[in-house]
């Protein structure tokens, strides 16, 4: 088992009698599903369903509301927003990264008395996060059973499960959730009600199909820069994402690559040849795949 402190997230705090309210009309996720011990991952919309931030929601115990463990640098912002929209809900919302962090905990299973622990609902494979001071990464690690690694080692076992990462694989403000696969990852609620941006969201759904996806690649050898423009012959089919150890992800036009694995040309990205290869957990129809969900 590892575990590994994540300095890119941060922690916001949203409580109140009206939080489990205020924050389920405003994101993508039912809030009213949100237990102890069972989180969910959500984002917060614009008005045209593009992705402002993304973030898993754990009801935090005994403080009447839930803990937000969501990109560190968007944090701010995102306090800004909610505090915005709270109006006259009873809600109390406190960005707490200076003093909380985010341990992963992966390949593996256990408890620990230091901080909140919850399964990642995005993916089972992605293990367990933990809501904690910093400092106490170590020893909730050893607890748990789990050798402390750097967050490199955890990048490479998220990309290696092909699950996206914000301002990496996709910008924020620039995405919809089928994009990034929010839809296959648990991140949005169909049956819910209203929420900022839902009717662009269910236009997408009800279409059927999102042309343009994240999807996981493979490659051989070098790695290609991130941010490189993945070409089918003089046909620009995407752009590439996050790398580690011959395996990455990349923003494709998914029709793009299905022509051009017809007429039998290779993806290139910056003159490296990638695949691009279906996840276990992908329901959409995938390049190549004949007869695969949509």
């Amino acid at each position: 088992m590892q575990a590994a402190l994540l300095p890119d997230r941060g922690v916001i705090k949203v409580v109140g009698d009206d939080a489990r309210r205020f924050l389920n009309g405003l994101v993508t996720a039912d809030i009213g599903k949100v237990a102890l011990g069972q989180p969910c991952f959500a984002a917060l919309l614009t008005p045209q369903g593009k992705i402002i931030v993304d973030f898993l929601v754990a009801e935090a115990e005994d403080v009447g509301g839930f803990f937000l463990d969501c990109p560190k640098a968007l944090a701010p912002n995102l306090v800004e927003r909610l505090n915005f929209y709270r109006l006259r809900a009873k809600v109390t919302v406190e960005d707490l990264s200076q003093k909380l962090g985010v341990l992963a905990v992966w390949n593996g299973a256990g408890k620990a008395g230091h901080g909140l622990v919850y399964p990642d609902p995005r993916l089972a494979a992605l293990g367990l996060r933990c809501i904690l001071p910093p400092q106490l990464a170590a020893e909730a690690a050893a607890e748990l059973g789990a050798a402390l690694a750097d967050a490199s080692a955890y990048e490479a076992h998220r990309i290696a499960q092909g699950v996206p990462r914000g301002g990496l694989d996709f910008s924020y403000g620039d995405a919809y959730p089928h994009e990034t696969d929010m839809d296959q990852l648990g991140g949005v609620d169909f049956a819910k009600g209203c929420y900022i941006g839902q009717e662009v969201v269910s236009r997408v759904e009800h279409r059927g199909s999102a042309r343009t996806r994240i999807v996981p690649i493979v490659y051989d050898g070098f790695a290609p820069e991130p941010g490189m423009a993945v070409m089918a012959g003089d046909k620009n089919v995407g752009t590439l994402g996050s790398t580690s150890a011959g395996r990455g992800l990349a923003m494709l036009r998914l029709d793009r690559v299905e022509d051009a694995l017809a007429a039998g040309l290779p993806l290139l990205a910056g003159g490296v040849p990638v695949r691009a290869s279906k996840p276990a957990w992908a329901r959409f129809a995938f390049p190549g795949k004949a007869g695969a969900a949509g």
